[in-house]
């Protein structure tokens, strides 16, 4: 029988604040990147590289005490997405030249092909994508 799969494909997970949180969220999203195909593809490292980045950034920087943060992975058959929401308050940016911290995103911004940050109503969403994510048949 032959199985019809539904794009785009959506995944998410809440994560506590809390360090143990971003190999959490590095697993949920290599098993992600599995089940959709992905796991061989020459940027699936990239993608979870970039996922522990945010969710650090998010875990050190943007969750207040007692809150959570939401990673949320897209695939729609060509581009996938990472978000990772949190309800702290900022924007971040990347650092450059001897600044201290601010260097996960100068990867994220290196190994994907966008990102940005998104305001939403209680915080942000700190967003990158990876196109051409698919293995070429």
């Amino acid at each position: 029988m032959n199985e019809t799969i539904q794009l785009p494909l959506l995944r998410e997970r809440f994560f506590r604040r809390e360090r143990r949180s971003v190999p959490a969220a590095r697993v949920f999203a290599a098993g992600t990147l599995a089940d959709w195909g992905l796991a061989g593809t020459e940027r699936a490292d990239d993608v979870l590289l970039c996922v522990s980045e945010l969710v650090t950034n998010a875990v050190v920087h943007g969750v207040p005490p007692g809150r959570q943060l939401r990673l949320l992975l897209r695939f729609d058959g060509r581009t996938v997405v990472v978000e990772v929401h949190d309800s702290g308050s900022g924007v971040p940016h990347v650092v450059h030249d001897g600044d201290e911290g601010g260097r996960g995103l100068l990867l994220v911004a290196a190994l994907s092909d966008t990102w940005g940050v998104r305001e939403r109503a209680l915080g942000k969403a700190v967003w990158c994508e990876f196109e051409r994510l698919a293995q070429e048949v």
